[in-house]
């Protein structure tokens, strides 16, 4: 059985590199398949699945990683009720909204857990 990797992602897209920085990270270390990887979105981290990524630090990493992290097999997961959610627009990426409970559960499955 592969490391499960969460990867909690809570930075701000607009004002800080980190959250394309960690989806970067997360295409770059599922892609070798020895690692289980799952990408957490909250708040306004949101935002990098959304219509406008190039209003968003390094818009390029989103663009071209993202997708990459969709076939991981498994969704990507958002903070419920985020209210930057609707502020999307067009999305072409799967994801799952859920509470802080399944992201306990999450993180309480995971080998390791990073945070950006």
């Amino acid at each position: 059985m592969n490391p499960r990797l969460l990867l909690l992602v809570t930075s701000d897209p607009r004002t800080s590199a980190r959250p394309a920085e960690a989806i970067r990270i997360a295409a770059g270390v599922g892609t070798w398949k020895k690692t289980d990887v799952t990408l957490y979105l909250q708040g306004s981290a949101v935002l990098a699945l959304g219509e406008w990524v190039d209003e968003l630090v390094d818009e390029d990493n989103f663009t071209r990683y993202l997708p990459i992290v969709g076939e991981f097999g498994r969704p990507i997961y958002v903070q419920r009720g985020a209210k930057e959610l609707a502020n999307l627009g067009e999305t072409t990426h799967a994801f799952e909204e859920i509470d802080g409970t399944r992201l306990a559960e999450l993180a309480a499955q995971s080998n390791y857990v990073l945070r950006f």
